[in-house]
Formats: C-alpha cells, sequence, structure tokens
C-alpha cells in the first residue's frame, strides 16, 4: 500500500501528532509512506498532484483547496483521505462574528470530494457528517512511551501552573490574569509557566517563560504541577482536540479547564482535574489542587490512565490503518 501524506509542515503540532507519529507503525504494517509539505508555485502544484496518481491514497492534511484545484486532485487521485483538528468552517475565537460562508463552501467542497473523512472529535464529525457519512472520529493522540510520568516529590510547597501551546492560542490564557493575580497575593511561592513563543507578565505572580522546543517539550510539561486549558465557549473552541489537555494527563498532571468542546470529553469533573467557567470558579478549584499533593497525584496518575486507554498512539493507531486497508478494498 502506498500513501502520500500531505501536510502543513514538518514542526507543526498537527503535523507531527496526526501524521508523523503514525510513520513507524504503517511501516511495520506494509504502508510504503510519502510525506511533504503542501507544494506552493504553479508548476510545483501540477507536479505533485499528477504524481499522486503513483499512490494508493492521497491523505491530505487540513488545507482546503480552490475548487479547480480539488477537480485536478480528484481527476488523479486514486483515493483521498481528508484529516482534520480543527473548527476550519468557522473563523477564530478573536472574531466577534464566528461565520463565514466562504470557509464552510471550501471545507464542504474538500469533505464532498473525499472518500473518507478523519476527524478530531465529535464536533468536527458533527460538522462533516451533512456533506458526507464517511467520517471516523480518531483524536490527535500521544505516544506514551515519550511521556513518561512525572517524578511527585512527597511535598511541594513551589506550586507551577503551567500552560503550554502555540502563540495563535495564548489569548485564552492571557484573560485569565485576574485569576493569577488573585492567585498570587495569597500565595507567594506559587508561578505561573508559559511555553511558547509569545509571552506577557502579571502583576503579582511570578511568570516563568520558556521558549517552546521540541527537546524540551516533555520534560516542560513534567516541570507542571497543574495543567491550564482555558477556552471560549463558541464554535471554533469546540473544534480544538484538546492536545494541552492529553499532554498533561499523559505525564500524570492534572488539569483545571475550561469545560468546553473536547474538554468535557477528556477530563471528568473531579476525577481527572477540574472544570472551571468564572474567574471564581478558576481561583476556587486551582485552590484545591494547589494545596492537596496527594489530590494532584491521585487525579494526575487517573488523567494518565485515560490516555493510555483511549487516547495514545498504541490505541489509535490500528484504527487508522484500519481506514487504510478498508478504503483500498472499496
Amino acid at each position: 500500500m502506498k500513501i502520500l501524506f500531505l501536510v502543513q509542515g514538518f514542526d507543526v503540532a498537527a503535523s507531527r501528532y496526526r501524521v508523523l507519529q503514525y510513520l513507524p507503525y504503517l511501516k511495520e504494517h506494509g504502508v510504503e509512506a510519502t510525506v511533504q509539505q503542501f507544494p506552493k508555485g504553479l508548476f510545483t502544484k501540477l507536479k505533485v498532484f499528477r504524481s499522486v496518481t503513483k499512490y494508493d491514497i492521497l491523505f491530505i492534511q487540513r488545507k482546503r483547496f480552490p475548487i479547480l484545484w480539488l477537480k485536478f486532485i480528484r481527476m488523479n487521485a486514486k483515493k483521498i483521505i481528508y484529516d482534520f483538528d480543527d473548527s476550519i468552517m468557522n473563523r477564530n475565537s478573536k472574531y466577534i462574528s464566528h461565520g463565514s460562508k466562504t470557509r464552510v463552501t471550501m471545507f464542504k467542497n474538500m469533505a464532498s470530494a473525499s472518500d473518507h473523512v478523519i476527524a478530531g472529535n465529535e464536533f468536527l464529525q458533527k460538522n462533516t457528517l451533512p456533506y458526507t457519512q464517511n467520517v471516523t472520529i480518531i483524536p490527535s493522540p500521544i505516544d506514551i512511551s515519550f511521556y513518561p510520568q512525572k517524578s511527585y516529590s512527597e511535598q511541594n510547597d513551589n506550586i507551577t501552573l503551567g500552560w503550554i501551546g502555540a502563540h495563535g492560542s495564548i489569548h485564552y490564557l492571557e484573560k485569565m490574569k485576574p485569576v493569577f493575580d488573585t492567585l498570587g497575593k495569597k500565595d507567594g511561592k506559587l508561578r505561573l509557566k508559559i511555553v511558547c513563543d509569545t509571552f506577557f507578565d502579571c502583576e503579582n505572580i511570578v511568570v516563568e517563560k520558556k521558549q517552546w522546543t521540541g527537546k524540551d517539550e516533555v520534560a516542560d510539561i513534567q516541570s507542571f504541577d497543574i495543567g491550564l486549558m482555558p477556552l471560549m465557549d463558541d464554535p471554533w473552541s469546540h473544534g480544538k482536540c484538546g492536545l494541552k489537555i492529553l499532554q498533561c494527563l499523559a505525564v500524570g498532571v492534572p488539569v483545571v479547564c475550561s469545560p468546553a468542546g473536547i474538554n468535557r470529553e477528556i477530563v471528568e469533573d473531579g476525577v481527572h482535574g477540574f472544570w472551571a467557567n468564572t474567574q471564581e470558579e478558576w481561583v476556587e478549584k486551582l485552590e484545591i489542587l494547589i494545596n492537596d499533593h496527594a489530590l494532584r497525584r491521585e487525579m494526575g496518575m487517573a488523567g494518565r490512565k485515560r490516555v493510555i486507554d483511549h487516547y495514545s498512539l498504541k490505541a489509535n493507531a490500528p484504527r487508522m490503518l484500519k481506514i487504510f486497508q478498508e478504503l483500498i478494498q472499496i
């Protein structure tokens, strides 16, 4: 079986977690995979899209093509799989109005032209079903072998609240500054650690600013005592696939999160962490975990088990392979 994967970029998180980490497993099971970034320029595009005739499956990650290019791709590809993990049919949370006819039309065209669609969560699947019934939910999985369990000290008074993510999402965290300042006034040893490529400051809490690197990513997450995943309750946020939460839980770090979108699916309130809506609830739930070392460990361990059972690469790679195998038999 030969598959051409077209991805956003080799360092892009979605590409790493939704394509690249599957490659060793696929190779073991007889899949000959070729991975390329989306071509740029007319002649490069023509060359790549003509070459798809050599492959059993063309796997397109997230990209929406204009209708003429899409028709050309469809004419040459034997089978097309479209994979996405964001609410790309809507504008993001920074817009007042999330609706976009252009985005909806382009997404509709991609879904309709594909033989199978892989959606990152249930909300995304529901938004795909009007255009095709061939939709499977596969989350952005965690290769647990790269996420060893956090080492819990007997007692740690210097608690770190941690957030990891891309600069496009840090606005969710920045809206939480009043929460962090309230907590910092009460506990001078508390710190906020941000792992990103852009940062902000708070008045009453020390902010540790750590530039993201692939080499340090897991160690940075292990340094958290409590993970943070604030979201807005809007169509864009509902499309998020919870990678930050999964990474924290994978190493045994409990989380406090907004009960929006996939956050509600991954985190059972009071089991793997807490849900929080208002600023008052964020302060309340964070204080519970800040003051209870044993509870942090208990919830973190429960979260790690949940990732292993439902959101790990080991649990999801066979599902991905099955889609490929069934598709080429049609």
